[in-house]
C-alpha cells in the first residue's frame, strides 16, 4: 500500500473515464492506495450526483457490516484481522454481497428478538416460581397451625370428657 505523507511529492491531476470503465479504474486505484480523490463540485447536492444510488447502497452495506461487527464483538467472538485490504468486488458481486448482508442482518435481528423474548419469559417464569414457593410455604404453615389447633381442641375435649366422666362417677357414688 502506498504512502500519503505531506512531505511526499504529489501531483494534482484530473482523470476522464468512460462510465463503463469508471468502477474498475477507481477500484484499482483505490486498492493501490496511491490516490487521493477530491470533490470538484462540493456545492452539488447529493441528489444531483450521477452515482448517488450506488453510494447509498454502499453506505447501507457499510451500516450493516458495522451492525454485524458490533453484535459479533458483543458476543465475544474473536474476529480474525489479516491486515490485508480486500479487493473491491465487481458490480455483479456487489448485488450478491448486498443480498447476503441483508439476509444476515435480518437473521441476527430475528435471533436478538427471540433471545429478548426468551429472557423475558424466563424472568416471568422465575418470578412465578418464587411466588408459588412462597404460597406453598404459607399454606403449609397454615395447615400446620390448623393441625396444632385441632390437636389442642382434641386435648381440651378429652380433658373435659375426663372431667365430665369423673363428675358423673362422683354423682353415681353420691347417690
Amino acid at each position: 500500500m502506498g504512502d500519503l505523507f505531506r512531505s511526499q511529492e504529489m501531483t494534482l491531476c484530473q482523470l476522464f473515464l468512460q462510465a463503463e470503465a469508471a468502477y474498475a479504474c477507481v477500484s484499482e486505484l483505490g486498492e493501490l492506495g496511491l490516490v487521493q480523490f477530491r470533490d470538484l463540485k462540493p456545492d452539488t447536492n447529493a441528489f444531483q450526483r450521477k452515482f448517488v444510488n450506488e453510494i447509498r447502497r454502499c453506505d447501507e452495506m457499510e451500516r450493516k457490516l458495522r451492525y454485524l461487527e458490533k453484535e459479533i464483538r458483543k458476543d465475544g467472538i474473536p474476529i480474525l484481522d489479516t491486515g490485508d485490504n480486500p479487493e473491491a468486488p465487481n458490480p455483479r458481486e456487489m448485488v450478491d454481497l448486498e443480498a447476503t448482508l441483508e439476509k444476515l442482518e435480518n437473521e441476527l435481528r430475528e435471533v436478538n428478538a427471540y433471545a429478548e423474548s426468551l429472557k423475558k419469559n424466563f424472568l416471568e417464569l422465575t418470578e412465578l416460581k418464587h411466588i408459588l414457593r412462597k404460597t406453598q410455604t404459607f399454606f403449609e404453615e397454615a395447615l400446620h397451625d390448623q393441625h396444632m389447633t385441632e390437636e389442642a381442641v382434641g386435648l381440651m375435649t378429652t380433658r373435659r370428657m375426663g372431667m365430665m366422666a369423673g363428675g358423673v362417677r362422683q354423682l353415681a357414688f353420691d347417690c
